[in-house]
């Protein structure tokens, strides 16, 4: 890979995560000089005073400063007596005016004055600065009234807050090929960075340049001081927090290494308690909608929850004074004995046993409540029992070396203040390989919440919302000693609703859903801040922290899947219902499946050689109420999209605790079901902090097929390259993903020359050789390196899977392959309709000069039902109509397939004005809306055209719309019959006898009855005819009418 993590920790505890503090000492005295020396002349010095409150805001600049805790510090160090209490107030994309929060979270004011602020320093102007010069004018006014606004208050009851404002940090140029290397982005901070030191100057109140210094450090530094160019390492926070403590106050930072590490683990204790006071996880049940929910004489989840607020109010305070103290030269025992206490709930679902506790099985017993598919066998791998650390199991992955990862979140739904906060991300592995775990390796603990994990760059990516972390073991110990937080944003309104099913893409891209009541804020390198309020699934690319909604779906989406060619299915845990997701960022023409139960809470596509032929590419859905177990569909394929059936279930159980809510396929090919043994589920129906809400249980059913040999554990970690790359002709999905995984963690030129000569073995006309072609393919998209002859080579492919999934690549690869369009065209006119609907999605997603071409070929084809849905969506993305009238316009020939697609559904008036030809003429001809004139024009046009007898042409033409049954097209046609006399049709009455006699439509035996008549020069004839029965006496009248 490319993006390398550098090593700084942004948080310490008792398993021993690394502290990062290389500093260039001279460097940052000489930036600390200039930071200082700039300062504009007559800015008021700020003073801060004993017992001051200070509160951080701002973007996420100010967010991650609480994580890193080195301004705190800091200032704690410069003022040891005055008993400062700091308060972080950051959030991830805020700008001076849009601050999206979820429900009744509070307004920027109200978390102020909760704060009792004397001191606020602001820290925006980064995500402003994408307005460019354009929108200075608004910045400046934006800024005045925020400063205007903020001195108007009194939050700390008695006097206005002393402000100081902060301008953006410069853009750090990473030289990574991947990321922008800033310099847009510096020549717009730098305009609003100079905006911001004059408004303030206006206003009289202190302005701090971090740009300048900033881009002095990075010049400076031998290791990065950002993870993306635009959001600080733990070093880099530390040099930022020296240059403002010194830019406000002068003089050194006082104290020792040892102090000031002391100092900050206190620091960062007292900040993870405040952060779970203004960014407490489950904010909807804790102040939001579902706050209100009654349960047990009538107690809310307002009332216990605020009432943990509380306690963790005090617990912060209690921090603060041990903060103090070290700061003082000294230390202090933190004493929470002073907390309120939180109140007892009663739970509504008691169970059977004294005080209304729940029976629970053991993990060997409940074997016997279950009922598992027809020569199948199911065993326990894990359990509480055996490891008291598998608590509530809420997902599963398999590493590069086949063992199972589980994360154990014990503090559901989220952290009890009065317990420890102690989620585990643990590695069970079976050294002996007899389906049960021999260990538990806990891989990284004092976690919170969770909720997805999966493995890339030879660490793990895991969701701890609003945030999402990459952990790595550095030292060989299965033992996390790197934590970086590299996503922030997320939300976390609800636990239940957040980031879920972790997938990394055959493109890369790390794939996650979460549902509603969350607003979405995520800051970027790239452009303005991603702002969304959509359920769905997103996708998150950590090698160039591009970030976007993929697919919307809800209202609480869990579970997502690609099968063995890149084909994405997605679940709704709510609704139970399935998708295939087909077009990004729009929807989809139907469901996967007739669903039968809910809720869904993860999905998996049974695909191992342990298994028999049937079970092979089957979808497995986990479900957790009435059907307590894993359903099996059976996939169908149907033209351009996919519809699945239900076979015989793997696994259900009549243990009412037993909640299958992951699964997975381990290196020996057995199946792996996490349960999350409880008697209560779901956030809405019990209080949340209902007592039987089981906090002691968890177990992993493995299910395996006794009399079929297990798959060889492959170990992949660390090996070579070429070694790995024959692991991608494996039959399953997961050894083949496993090694893609693998991968993540190597350079990416290295890769690609690898796969490419790997590739070159491959022959696109041998079938059995188009997966490892598309493998090949695949791990040159993930490492961002273009290969347009693989490509065109696995295009090729006699497999149209194959050359679908090639399609889905140069989808991505699309600006940068020069004939791609002409590519797109030739897919469109693919013979298998999978291959034509990618090729429509990729034109749709990259508007080009030629992509209504690619429309235009694909409608010349058979459609079905995704087809259909497809073009019609794409069509909202790229305005072929325009396209066709640019063409007319400047006199462009129109492609064969143009042409098909104007003449079918160009404007009358567009056609009226066309060369006219036989297809011209044709379509004129063929609707309904037509001037009576105009359509006889056309009509003798084409009779002229063909060297036809114009009345002959016509019984023709009205014949063919009576086959295709075209009735509002006939249904104008009188006039048309009207406009030739009795000498033109008398000599073709045969045919038009024959047009009453045999025709589909009343429509068109109407038109047979006017020209009989008309022929006929008399109505006796046709009278007699019509008068034998009631069906055409009426017809015979309507046309007479």
């Amino acid at each position: 890979m490319t993006l390398k993590f550098q090593r700084n920790p942004m948080r310490e505890r008792k398993n021993g995560l690394r502290i990062g503090t290389g500093r260039l000492v001279t460097a940052l005295v000489v930036v600390a000089t200039a930071v200082v020396g700039s300062a504009a002349a007559g800015t008021p010095a700020l003073e801060l005073k004993p017992g001051d409150h200070i509160c951080f805001i701002g973007n996420t600049l100010a967010d991650r400063m609480q994580h890193h805790g080195w301004l705190e510090t800091m200032l704690q160090a410069r003022f040891p007596q005055h008993r400062l209490v700091i308060r972080n107030l950051g959030f991830s994309a805020d700008e001076i005016t849009v601050r999206p929060r979820s429900m009744n979270f509070g307004t920027p004011d109200e978390h102020l004055t909760r704060c009792k602020a004397d001191v606020i320093f602001a820290f925006f102007g980064y995500n402003e600065s994408f307005g460019g010069a354009a929108g200075l004018p608004k910045f400046r006014k934006d800024l005045e009234e925020f400063i205007d606004h903020t001195l108007g208050q009194k939050y700390n009851g008695h006097s206005p807050p002393r402000l100081v404002i902060f301008s953006p940090i410069a853009h750090e140029d990473l030289k990574n090929r991947l990321l922008p290397d800033g310099r847009e982005n510096n020549a717009r901070l730098e305009l609003y960075t100079r905006a911001m030191a004059e408004v303030a100057a206006s206003k009289g109140v202190p302005f701090v340049d971090l740009f300048g210094p900033t881009k002095a450090l990075y010049e400076q530094a031998t290791e990065p001081l950002t993870i993306n160019g635009i959001h600080l390492t733990v070093e880099g926070n530390r040099r930022l927090a020296e240059v403002i403590v010194r830019s406000l106050f002068g003089g050194a930072i006082p104290g020792d290494e040892a102090y000031l590490q002391r100092l900050r683990q206190a620091v960062l204790d007292k900040n993870l308690h405040w952060f779970n006071v203004y960014r407490t996880t489950d904010g909807y049940n804790v102040f939001g909608g579902r706050s209100r929910l009654k349960y047990v004489d009538g107690q809310t989840n307002y009332d216990v929850l605020q009432r943990e607020l509380q306690i963790l109010e005090v617990m912060t305070a209690n921090r603060d004074r041990r903060i103090w103290a070290i700061a003082g030269g000294g230390d202090l025992q933190v004493d929470d004995s002073n907390t309120p206490p939180p109140l007892v709930v009663k739970t509504n679902k008691p169970g059977p046993l004294e005080g209304g506790r729940h029976i629970f099985l053991g993990g060997e017993e409940a074997i016997q409540k279950m009922q598992v598919a027809k020569g199948m066998k199911v065993n326990l791998f894990a359990s509480e029992e055996m490891f008291p650390e598998l608590v509530n199991p809420v997902q599963a992955a398999v590493d590069p070396d086949g063992r199972l990862w589980v994360a154990a979140w014990p503090t559901y739904p989220h952290w009890n203040p009065k317990k420890e906060m102690n989620d585990k991300l643990l590695i069970l592995p079976d050294d002996d390989g007899d389906g049960k775990a021999d260990r538990c390796i806990v891989f990284a603990d004092h976690l919170h919440n969770p909720t997805g994990f999966e493995f890339f760059a030879g660490g793990v990516l895991l969701a701890q919302a609003p945030d999402i972390v990459f952990l790595k073991d550095t030292d060989g110990d299965d033992r996390a000693d790197l934590k970086i937080r590299v996503l922030h944003g997320l939300d976390s309104a609800d636990t239940h609703h957040t980031a879920n099913s972790f997938v990394i893409g055959p493109d890369g891209g790390l794939y996650f859903q979460r549902g509603i009541f969350h607003v979405t804020n995520v800051e970027t390198p790239w452009g303005p801040p991603f702002r969304s309020t959509s359920t769905g699934m997103y996708r998150f690319d950590p090698r160039t922290w591009q970030f976007d909604l993929h697919f919307k779906i809800g209202p609480n989406p869990h579970g997502d899947v690609f099968d063995k060619w890149g084909y994405q299915f997605a679940t709704d845990g709510t609704s139970g219902t399935g998708y295939y997701v087909a077009f990004p960022k729009h929807g989809t023409p139907k469901q996967l499946y007739t669903k039968r139960f809910r809720p869904v809470p993860a999905i998996q596509i049974l695909s191992s050689e342990h298994f028999p032929p049937e079970n092979q590419g089957n979808l497995l859905i986990c479900n957790v109420i009435g059907f307590q177990g894993v359903g099996q569909y059976k996939f169908i394929d149907q033209g351009a999209g996919f519809h699945a059936v239900e076979i015989e279930p793997i696994l259900v159980s009549s243990d009412p605790n037993f909640r299958p809510v992951d699964l997975e396929i381990a290196g020996d090919g057995a199946l792996y079901v996490l349960d999350w043994q409880n008697p209560l589920i779901g956030h809405m129906q019990h209080n949340l902090r209902d007592p039987n809400r089981d906090h002691e249980h968890g177990r992993v059913y493995r299910v395996s097929v006794p009399g079929r040999p297990l798959m060889k554990p492959i170990k992949m970690k660390g090996r070579p390259i070429r070694e790995i790359l024959d692991h991608l002709t494996s039959p399953t999905n997961s050894v083949r993903y496993r090694a893609r995984l693998e991968l993540t963690g190597r350079d990416d030129f290295e890769v690609a020359k690898a796969a490419a000569q790997w590739a070159e073995q491959w022959d696109p006309n041998n079938p059995d050789h188009a997966l490892p072609l598309v493998e090949a393919l695949w791990l040159h998209q993930q490492h961002k390196v273009v290969n347009v002859s693989l490509l065109k080579k696995v295009l090729q492919s006699v497999e149209p899977n194959a050359r679908a999934a090639a399609v889905r690549v140069l989808r991505e690869w699309t600006p940068k392959v020069p004939d791609a369009y002409e590519i797109l065209i030739r897919a469109a006119n693919d013979e298998h309709p999978r291959v034509r609907h990618e090729a429509v999605v990729a034109a749709a997603l990259n508007p080009g000069p030629l992509s209504a071409e690619v429309i235009f070929a694909a409608e010349q084809w058979p459609t079905d039902q995704q087809l259909e849905y497809t073009l019609r969506e794409a069509r909202k993305e790229i305005d072929v109509d325009a396209y066709i009238q640019h063409a007319l316009a400047t006199n462009r020939k129109l492609s064969p397939a143009a042409r098909q697609y104007m003449l079918k559904n160009a404007s009358v008036e567009q056609l009226l004005k066309l060369e006219k030809s036989d297809a011209v003429y044709r379509a004129i001809l063929t609707r309904r809306s037509v001037p009576a004139a105009a359509r006889r024009e056309a009509l003798l046009g084409w009779a002229k055209l063909a060297g036809r007898e114009p009345v002959a042409l016509l019984l023709e033409l009205i014949a063919d719309l009576d086959r295709r049954q075209q009735t509002d097209t006939l249904g104008a046609y009188a006039d048309l019959v009207r406009s030739f006399s009795t000498g033109q049709w008398r000599p073709h009455l045969r045919k038009v006898r024959r047009l009453v006699h045999g025709s589909r439509t009343a429509a068109a035996r109407r038109l047979g009855y006017l020209a009989w008549m008309i022929g006929d020069g008399h109505v006796d004839d046709a009278y007699a005819y019509a008068i034998k029965s009631e069906d055409r006496f009426r017809e015979f009248l309507a046309a007479a009418a």
